[in-house]
């Protein structure tokens, strides 16, 4: 039997200005520990901007979000330019603001905000094949943006699920490890760093997300 494949959407590295690490890398750990293999992806575009990882401070340098990202994918990883939905079973976006400020603006224009347009692509072509979509901590607004009316999660916070409502989605609370499924959409979220989390709780998380992914492909 093939192994199932996903599709992994990076955007960046580091969660104050990129993909989160933690979730990144358990992700991808997650995937191989369900006997499925798995392919990087990133828009090769600038990053909004760089910060100080310590002092949250911005710094006056420029970097690519697609090189970025090759720092968690060991290299391996491709422009988003090129995917295809018949490249993959499944889509999975790691959040960290990455996701809020390079494939999209909703960091600056919340509800209102734009999605990159080869990423709302990427989500519009694997949702119009039926393949599940999986997104983490803040990457859900995405899939909001994108398609409208679909249930998702980003745990508790009021504020993200008002804006998560007002893109014309329905919010599901959910606490650490914890996921929701939009059965109908094919869709799983989990809240992640949206939560006050340990990394253990990172990591049941993504493996319940995977988990619940795969046996929607079964």
């Amino acid at each position: 039997m093939q192994k199932k494949t996903f599709a992994v959407l990076l955007s960046g590295c580091g969660h104050q200005d990129g993909a989160e690490i933690h979730e990144a890398t358990l992700t991808l750990l997650a995937i191989h520990k369900h006997g499925a293999e798995f392919h990087c992806y990133a828009p090769d575009i600038k990053q909004h901007h760089v910060l100080n990882h310590i002092t949250g401070q911005e710094m006056q340098e420029q970097r690519n979000v697609l090189i970025e990202s090759a720092r968690i994918a060991r290299g391996k990883v491709s422009s988003l330019a090129t995917f295809s939905p018949n490249a993959a079973d499944a889509l999975v976006i790691p959040g960290g603001f990455g996701a809020a400020k390079n494939l999209s603006s909703y960091a600056f224009d919340g509800p209102k905000c734009k999605v990159h347009p080869d990423v709302a692509k990427a989500i519009k072509d694997m949702h119009a094949c039926g393949k599940p979509i999986g997104a983490l901590c803040i990457a859900p607004v995405l899939v909001a943006k994108v398609l409208g009316k679909v249930s998702l999660t980003i745990g508790d916070d009021q504020g993200t699920a008002d804006n998560l409502v007002a893109m014309g989605a329905t919010h599901v609370p959910t606490s650490h490890g914890q996921i929701a499924i939009d059965r109908e959409n094919k869709i799983v979220t989990t809240p992640c760093y949206m939560l006050n989390a340990r990394v253990d709780q990172i990591a049941e998380g993504a493996d319940n997300l995977i988990r619940a992914m795969l046996e929607m492909m079964a």
